[in-house]
């Protein structure tokens, strides 16, 4: 079976990308597995932050940010009635993404891109470029 990884931040270029690959699954034999990633930056860590915030705190944090950041693309992926896994995570995102394809045996990623120029794009770095550099799986790239 087909393994389809889909990471998603809640933006429209996600929604974008969740929504063709729902036009295209009548392309597949058969269903393929999804699963809908989400992955946030880690906290910065200071001094002495266990004194105001508690590990309970920052992973209620991390599981509402990674919830909110699914909640569009899964009310698309509900309303069309597919089956598909859900996964937060926590870390650099498109390092996060790449490990996450490898770690599932992933056949296929399938991500919006945000359309940055070619120059912000050198300057900035693009989470799409960066995980194009890092993983040895097709990328379905959604503009």
């Amino acid at each position: 079976m087909l393994k389809i990884l889909l990471p998603v931040d809640g933006s429209p270029s996600a929604l974008r990308a969740t929504q063709k690959l729902i036009d295209t699954l009548e392309w597949y034999k058969e269903a393929p597995q999804i699963e809908v990633m989400s992955v946030h930056l880690p906290i910065p860590r200071v001094p002495n932050m266990g004194a105001f915030v508690s590990a309970e705190m920052v992973r209620k944090y991390y599981e509402d940010e990674g919830n909110a950041m699914l909640a569009s693309s899964r009310g698309l992926l509900d309303t069309a009635g597919i089956a598909y896994n859900v996964h937060l995570a926590t870390g650099q995102v498109a390092e996060t993404i790449a490990e996450r394809a490898a770690q599932t045996a992933a056949d296929m990623i399938y991500m919006g891109t945000r359309g940055m120029s070619a120059l912000a794009n050198m300057a900035l770095g693009s989470v799409t470029t960066r995980v194009l550099h890092l993983t040895h799986v097709p990328v379905v790239l959604i503009h």
